[in-house]
């Protein structure tokens, strides 16, 4: 859970990079699991660093090791360029073999492929959200 938590948070500072205000994201519970700083960097809860993103969509680790990439057409790539899956353009989020393994809704709400609410990212891409499903 840790390792979603962590991916998370890194999809998130992907489009939030730019802005000048931190970002909160929270669990199904509402409690907050993380941040994202207008520099790109990703926090947990306990604001230890624990990624970075590029304005490329290289997502990087605390390391600085590349976790993977996102393409503007929806595909999902890990750090080698190989596909993952695919996040559509009705927030569906598709394996590579296309099977549907959750959803993503336009209020930032995150699913599971049986519609159960994992979290909340409300004002964030759901291109960058889809990384949740893949790592």
């Amino acid at each position: 859970m840790k390792r979603r938590i962590f991916i998370l948070l890194v999809l998130l500072g992907a489009l939030l990079c730019g802005e000048a205000y931190a970002q909160r994201v929270t669990n199904s519970s509402f409690q907050t699991i993380g941040y994202i700083k207008s520099d790109g960097t990703i926090q947990d809860a306990n604001f230890r660093t624990v990624g970075y993103i590029k304005s490329d969509g290289t997502v990087k680790g605390a390391d600085f090791m590349t976790v993977g990439h996102i393409k503007d057409d929806g595909t999902v790539q890990d750090a080698n360029f190989s596909t993952i899956g695919y996040v559509k353009k009705d927030g569906t989020v598709q394996d590579s073999s296309f099977r549907t393994i959750g959803h993503i809704k336009s209020d930032g709400t995150v699913q599971d492929a049986s519609f159960r609410t994992l979290g909340y990212a409300p004002g964030i891409s759901m291109a960058w959200v889809a990384w949740f499903f893949f790592f």
